[in-house]
């Protein structure tokens, strides 16, 4: 009776996120299969309908995202590093600049402790912040409610925007220029198990999703290996993302963090609206669009952004580069941030 009724529970989800997403989808919402299944599967997690995704589905997602974001990297993005460099160091600096700030607001109003603030403000990389957190004397499940309001947060104002400044009669499929053949498919899941177990050996930061871009970007833009990407494989793994996002949200969570609710909103729109400022600045400075600007500085997880500019008309190569590049400034720096933001607690507090 009990497996009867969690598989009516995931029936039930599946329905939801299928209404949601054919909804979304019809209404031009780019990225429609992660936005349907995360709203739906919010609902469920705060119901108290006891689902999760496995660690191992959520991984081999972030594979085919990873393999998704390879086939997009042509020489044109290896010529963007090297002739903007220094400004997509400059907006990745500014962006965790961004994010350190907030946290030592959040820090100096005594609205949450440091180094739980400092972990739950950083922008991006959220499953690597929560695990890392704990470490370093941060509140896991608190800094898992920061994380992940902001990447719903910013899911949804990324898709809104797209929406509004994307001409959805001109856009062709992500999926159109991807060939199906099947030596390339197997070749592609040799690219994202081969990459995500080497980016596992080297430690390398986010591997289930990095290992396989990086080895299919470079495999892919030298021309030696074809990607294959079919939708309906594209489709699981948006809505596979989706999921895990969204039946983190527990409503015990909700509970347990309803005092410190007001200045974690607070906090994750100031973040946004902050690098969208920022975004908007770019605009005068580099010869690019302000969709394009927005999504390059979007606070909020790689795979999710990558897979709104793969669905609209941005220059994805920038956009990548410099998610890809904040993702390991963040990690790389988040220990450090979190020790200063902790100084900084106030006397007594």
């Amino acid at each position: 009776m009990l497996s009867l009724r969690f598989l009516g529970r995931w029936a039930a989800l599946l329905g939801a996120s299928g209404l949601l997403a054919y909804g979304l989808d019809h209404a031009h919402f780019p990225a429609a299969l992660l936005l349907g299944p995360m709203v739906a599967a919010i609902a469920f997690g705060v119901g108290g309908a006891n689902l999760s995704v496995p660690k191992f589905g959520f991984q081999a997602a972030q594979a085919m995202i990873g393999c998704l974001v390879a086939h997009t990297v042509t020489g044109e993005i290896v010529g963007t590093v090297m002739d903007d460099g220094f400004l997509i160091l400059a907006v990745v600096l500014v962006t965790v600049l961004v994010g350190a700030a907030v946290g030592w607001a959040l820090t100096r109003l005594r609205i949450l402790p440091g180094s739980t603030a400092a972990w739950g403000s950083s922008p991006g990389g959220a499953a690597a912040m929560v695990a890392m957190s704990e470490e370093y004397g941060a509140d896991p499940r608190l800094v898992a409610f920061m994380q992940y309001v902001r990447v719903v947060a910013v899911v949804l104002s990324a898709s809104i925007m797209a929406r509004l400044l994307t001409d959805v009669s001109n856009v062709v499929p992500a999926s159109d220029p991807i060939t199906t053949a099947p030596l390339a498919l197997l070749a592609t899941l040799a690219v994202a198990a081969c990459g995500a177990g080497l980016a596992k050996l080297l430690r390398l930061p986010a591997f289930a999703l990095t290992g396989p871009m990086l080895l299919g970007a470079a495999l892919h833009a030298s021309g030696l290996v074809s990607m294959a990407l079919p939708m309906p494989v594209l489709d699981l793994a948006y809505a596979t993302i989706g999921w895990y996002v969204g039946l983190r949200f527990r409503r015990e969570t909700l509970r347990e963090t309803l005092g410190a609710m007001p200045g974690i909103v607070v906090a994750t729109l100031g973040v946004i609206a902050l690098c969208g400022g920022w975004a908007y600045g770019l605009t005068f400075l580099l010869p690019i669009d302000f969709l394009t600007a927005y999504l390059a500085t979007s606070p909020g997880g790689l795979d999710s952004v990558a897979i709104i500019a793969v669905g609209s008309k941005v220059d994805v190569s920038f956009v990548l580069a410099v998610q890809t590049l904040r993702l390991f400034v963040v990690l790389v720096t988040g220990p450090i941030v979190a020790k200063w933001i902790a100084r900084g607690v106030p006397a007594g507090s």
